[in-house]
């Protein structure tokens, strides 16, 4: 029973990525933050380090882009 909810959960996750388009990004992740496009709809985008404060909203459809703060490489590509 926990491995069918872990497949709902699964596609959930992948549902949502394709909501804020985090799976076309995710070659993103280990590159310098210098590495990260302008973006068009600068709305639904978030660019801040792991341990920088953020608001706790969450939006599907707003790309979340993660850096390490010491090595400016970009740890995490996520929506929310």
């Amino acid at each position: 029973m926990a491995t069918s909810a872990r497949s709902g959960s699964d596609r959930s996750a992948a549902a949502g990525a394709k909501m804020c388009n985090a799976d076309e990004f995710q070659w993103l992740v280990g590159k310098p933050r210098s590495e990260i496009p302008v973006p068009v709809d600068v709305v639904n985008r978030r660019v801040a380090c792991t341990t920088c404060p953020i608001t706790e909203d969450y939006s599907p459809y707003r790309l979340n882009i993660f850096y390490n703060r010491q090595t400016g490489l970009i740890e995490q590509v996520r929506c929310g």
